[in-house]
């Protein structure tokens, strides 16, 4: 860890950087149901930050009895696990009582090795940092990756988030000392809830183009075209469209990598909420459903895909168009969130209205007759994701972030005060 007086470090000097993700651990196995982008992201900024020289501790909660307090991520990067809350796997909207003990064993962890600058992310890590923070003069960035408002405008009452969470994410965005939002739709969303415009900066996630490539192994396939569709098992992420449209779409199959385990998919409700459509529908033959797919196994079946589709009903970001584009592969989108910015509407893909089984399966349609144009779009994707979309990249602009909020900047930039803590009325656990 770097000293205590480590923030008049000159320009380029590394950096202390302490990653907060209090749910979402970079250790985790992916495809549970709290355990997908966010935990991809973190640890591949912790890693690429690490990649710049800088030392980076990840804070994250302690949720089983046998984790070790420190375990190493990779060289530069060290995990901390927090006692916040009984030591088992919870929920992650059920975490929000447990906050408060979250942010005080950061303040005892940082009274002792204070780092240069906390990144929270996701809002119960920006509430746990700002309070640990709020006496040692700590600057704290926040990410957000999902907002309680957008939530809540499209899941309505299956919103299952804790009631105060709206207003703990408008005082977050008014006391952190930089808003890192991940796609410009989100700046106009940050805006709305009062986020000061001069802290907001925009750094989108990132992709791995040496794992995610278009060369290698594909997965086996038959005479069928394919799509691919990638996501939890919950009604957002628009599988049900992609099943309608898969009716407009003949000799032509659908694979839904993501959920439980292969062997869980007939306990899943949602998984058999798709199969009965599909039943309905007469495509249920050409529906197949994966279930959750190892990560090391994704770009193999991204390349075995005519077209990857993601009809999300909304998307904070949406890490999978980064995925298929950097393996070559186009994609047939909906037209929210993130995917406006990732996606190079008629060049790299086709963006469609959301929840369009027709507009869905016309993009698709016009693909799928058209390899030239699907191999330029998969051409166009790949330059596109190296150009913008690298860990490094990502994680250059982040540090950049951070020495503006440092002043290491030239001119330098104004500090912000002291990180107020939102005030939270948990109503105990659940």
């Amino acid at each position: 860890m770097g000293p205590p007086d480590g923030r008049g470090d000159p320009l380029n000097a590394p950096l202390s950087i302490d990653l907060v993700s209090e749910h979402a651990s970079p250790l985790a196995v992916l495809g549970g149901v709290d355990a997908g982008g966010q935990n991809v992201h973190v640890a591949a900024l912790a890693g690429a930050l690490a990649d710049l020289g800088h030392r980076v501790v990840v804070h994250t909660r302690r949720d089983r009895a046998d984790l070790a307090e420190h375990v190493p991520l990779r060289p530069g990067v060290l995990v901390h696990h927090v006692p916040a809350g009984p030591a088992r796997q919870l929920l992650k909207d059920q975490l929000l009582p447990y906050m408060p003990a979250f942010g005080d064993e950061l303040a005892r962890y940082w009274r002792t090795r204070p780092p240069d600058i906390v990144h929270a992310h996701f809002w119960m890590s920006g509430l746990a940092a700002l309070r640990g923070a709020r006496h040692l003069a700590i600057p704290v960035v926040h990410t957000y990756h999902a907002l309680g408002v957008v939530k809540r405008r499209h899941q309505g009452a299956a919103d299952t988030s804790p009631p105060g969470r709206l207003g703990i994410e408008t005082a977050i965005a008014r006391s952190a000392h930089r808003v890192v939002a991940t796609c410009s739709d989100e700046v106009a969303e940050l805006l709305a809830i009062g986020a000061p415009a001069d802290r907001i900066r925009v750094v989108p996630c990132g992709v791995d183009p040496v794992r995610f490539t278009p060369a290698g192994p594909s997965v086996p396939r038959g005479g069928r075209r394919r799509l691919l569709t990638v996501g939890r098992m919950v009604p957002r992420k628009g599988a049900e469209t992609a099943v309608e449209a898969l009716v407009r779409l003949p000799r032509t199959e659908l694979l839904v990598a993501g959920g439980p385990p292969a062997d869980q998919l007939d306990d899943d409700p949602y998984a058999r909420r798709l199969r009965a459509l599909a039943a309905r529908l007469g495509v249920a033959d050409r529906l197949v459903l994966l279930g959750a797919v190892a990560a090391d196994a994704m770009p193999a079946l991204m390349r075995s895909s005519d077209l990857v589709i993601c009809p999300a009903h909304y998307e904070p970001f949406g890490i999978v168009p980064l995925e298929a584009m950097a393996c070559g592969v186009p994609v047939v989108a909906t037209a929210v969130g993130g995917h406006l910015d990732t996606i190079a509407d008629g060049r790299t893909g086709t963006l469609v209205p959301p929840a369009s089984a027709e507009a869905l399966a016309t993009a698709a349609h016009a693909l799928l007759a058209d390899p030239k144009t699907r191999q330029a779009y998969g051409e166009a994707g790949r330059r596109r994701v190296l150009s913008f979309y690298t860990w490094q990249t990502v994680a250059t602009c982040t540090a950049k972030v951070y020495d503006e909020v440092l002043d290491r900047t030239d001119p330098p930039a104004r500090t912000a005060d002291a990180p107020r803590v939102p005030r939270v009325t948990t109503g105990g656990p659940r």
